[in-house]
């Protein structure tokens, strides 16, 4: 073969492992998913209404291969994800979705897309939010809460000027629960990067 013929094979191989669905740093999981023929009635309990039999997202599977701690770990998930939370649905998709950028968590990314379009993000404010607070069109709001989550992931600390910006228009109940769910999801996405939970078909990671 010549090299010129080399050339397009590696191009293609890059370019393919590029979009084959797998954004993850391995390319097999370091911890399997627990297959539902050997949930217990106690697993699926822990899990609620995220127990959905085979159409279980892996993440829960692989919860579940540590039982006491995803029984733990679910009720603050799924206070996270409720309309118990304060945050508007809107803003906390876009808290999870820059969190899961920062950390290259693409399992996360992937599966919150679908859930910030149901939120009311478009398309376009979802490709932006993977560019951060400083890409043009963001509203002062939307720019603050970007903001905070960048500088929560960098410092682990909301600087002086982004609290009091976002303080405007949160409430103290709003700010706690803004800084709990980028905390739930960096830990979330050390889970997920470390655990190797491979994207499941159909699902696309952080764009690159």
């Amino acid at each position: 073969m010549t090299n010129a013929k080399w050339l397009v094979v590696v191009v293609l191989l890059v370019v393919t492992a590029s979009f084959d669905g797998r954004a993850q740093r391995t390319k097999a999981a370091r911890i399997l998913p627990l297959p539902v023929s050997e949930w217990t009635d106690a697993d699926r309990e822990t899990l609620g209404t995220m127990a959905r039999g085979d159409q279980t997202i892996d993440v829960f599977k692989t919860c579940l291969r540590h039982k006491e701690l995803c029984r733990n770990w679910m009720p603050f998930t799924r206070y996270i994800l409720s309309a118990e939370s304060s945050l508007p649905a809107r803003d906390r998709e876009m808290l999870i979705l820059r969190t899961s950028a920062l950390s290259k968590a693409d399992y996360d990314w992937g599966h919150h897309v679908a859930a910030g379009r149901r939120a009311g993000l478009t398309e376009e404010e979802i490709a932006r939010i993977a560019r951060g607070p400083q890409a043009a069109g963001w509203s002062e709001l939307d720019r603050t809460l970007l903001a905070a989550a960048d500088e929560l992931h960098r410092d682990q600390f909301i600087t002086d000027a982004t609290w009091t910006a976002l303080a405007r228009r949160y409430t103290e109940r709003q700010m706690m629960d803004a800084i709990f769910t980028v905390g739930q999801y960096t830990m979330v996405s050390m889970f997920l990067n470390s655990a190797s939970v491979q994207l499941e078909p159909g699902i696309v990671g952080v764009p690159k």
